[in-house]
């Protein structure tokens, strides 16, 4: 495919805006970029598609999310409004999670690919849970990553919340997948990834985290977890360890360069160092963080030390362009000083923090995946978007913060295969997805 007449976004380093410019896709890989005229008549017989002067972009990852999350959109629970993110917790996320039976587990992955893709995120980092219907349910998951055409990295969030028995099913649920993820990925399948899924420390023993240390030690694996969300992890920490959250995973042996550390909220100095010095990968979620009223990560010290600080959604709608807004404005908000987290920074990681957190899971994808470069993936995304005022490669950050909000994407390209067209799915059927799932969604309110 010859995609030409767009505004070309490398997001390389340094990134470039290509006025008018073109690219051919080969396969799975961009193979050449460049501008319309050359690459017109350099390829004179690909398929063809105008992006009309559209923004061309790579495909956005989210570092973390909960496809099981998307049956409580309108749901109302009787009784009080949770008050703090402990009765978040008890009072809808652990119902939820309980009622999903497996063919609910489905077709909430359903309904968030088809949200991915309008939006145009390409690659996502799932964390997922459903105490009653564990086992196979990340099979459910990565059939539908497979006909929606995305890239997905899948686990299932190992607990003691549910006794042992759901315990040790968890434990052999990420086990199982793991193996049969390694083995696409040997065989060239670089569309499915797995790791080692843990909820938090608060719901986890000393004795269940070395059950998963070891488990995870033999399959070669990282971790993906929630770290110091809220006040009451680290409460809950120094009660069972006497230790701080951060400090309680190194010494269980799940920090390092393959674990993934969603929020990092309450973690101190001396926690912000063992992640750095660990190399565990940091993802922030701020439209979540401010929804639980949780607070908000110190984010532009992480970043000044280095961490690999992310962009997640923590299962809100996967428009990250949304997302980027969101932590923008929230820092600066917290802090009291416009300065902090300018877009720039937003920009760096959401494209480089996030795609260099995905190549921990899909390394064989390589070095220039989140980029349009020559030997890349290709996993593009054509957004509209005139702008009213010059756009640079300097000042690119801005147009996307106060101009593009997601709903823009026009078309969505992962791997080469084409999934939306000028705004039609081609690969899912979005009506009888959202039928179903309106089905399935007023059945699970009842049994809650």
């Amino acid at each position: 495919m010859l995609i030409t007449h767009g505004a070309l976004v490398t997001m390389g380093a340094p990134n470039q805006v290509i006025p008018d410019g073109a690219l051919y896709i080969d396969g799975e890989r961009i193979a050449d970029l460049g501008s319309s005229a050359e690459l017109e008549m350099r390829y004179p017989n690909a398929e063809r598609l105008d992006a009309r002067g559209c923004l061309v972009m790579p495909g956005l990852i989210c570092a973390h999310t909960h496809f099981y999350g998307a049956f409580a959109r309108g749901m109302a629970l009787p009784g009080e409004p949770a008050a703090n993110f402990t009765e978040i917790l008890e009072k809808l996320w652990w119902r939820l999670d309980k009622a999903l039976w497996i063919e609910d587990v489905r077709s909430s992955a359903g309904v968030c690919l088809v949200d991915a893709i309008r939006h145009g995120t390409t690659t996502l980092i799932d964390h997922h849970a459903s105490q009653h219907a564990i086992e196979g349910s990340l099979d459910e998951i990565a059939a539908t990553v497979d006909q929606a055409g995305v890239r997905g990295c899948l686990c299932y969030e190992v607990t003691d919340r549910d006794g042992e028995k759901a315990t040790q099913a968890g434990i052999e649920e990420n086990g199982r997948f793991i193996r049969q993820a390694q083995a696409r990925q040997r065989q060239g399948n670089n569309r499915i990834a797995a790791t080692f899924g843990l909820h938090a420390s608060l719901t986890l023993s000393d004795k269940t985290l070395d059950r998963c240390a070891e488990a995870a030690r033999g399959l070669g694996s990282g971790f993906h977890l929630h770290v110091a969300e809220d006040q009451a992890d680290v409460r809950d920490s120094l009660q069972k360890s006497g230790l701080r959250v951060v400090e309680r995973l190194k010494k269980a042996g799940v920090l390092g360069p393959s674990t993934l550390a969603a929020h990092c909220i309450h973690v101190d100095r001396i926690e912000t160092e063992i992640l750095l010095d660990s190399g565990t990968m940091v993802v922030h979620n701020p439209r979540s963080n401010m929804n639980n009223a949780v607070g908000t990560a110190d984010l532009p010290w992480m970043l000044h030390l280095g961490i690999p600080v992310g962009l997640g959604n923590d299962g809100f709608s996967n428009n990250m362009f949304t997302e980027m807004a969101a932590a923008y404005l929230v820092h600066k908000q917290a802090s009291g000083d416009p300065r902090t987290l300018p877009a720039g920074q937003v920009v760096r990681m959401t494209w480089e923090h996030n795609a260099r957190i995905a190549r921990a899971f899909f390394p064989a994808l390589g070095s220039s995946f989140g980029q349009l470069a020559k030997g890349a993936p290709a996993d593009v995304i054509v957004v509209e978007y005139d702008p009213p005022t010059p756009l640079t490669a300097g000042n690119l950050p801005w147009h996307i913060v106060f101009g593009i909000d997601g709903t823009a994407v026009d078309t969505t390209i992962v791997a080469g295969k084409t999934l939306m067209r000028h705004g039609k799915l081609l690969t899912l059927d979005e009506a009888a997805i959202m039928a179903r799932a309106r089905e399935l969604a007023g059945k699970l309110w009842q049994r809650i």
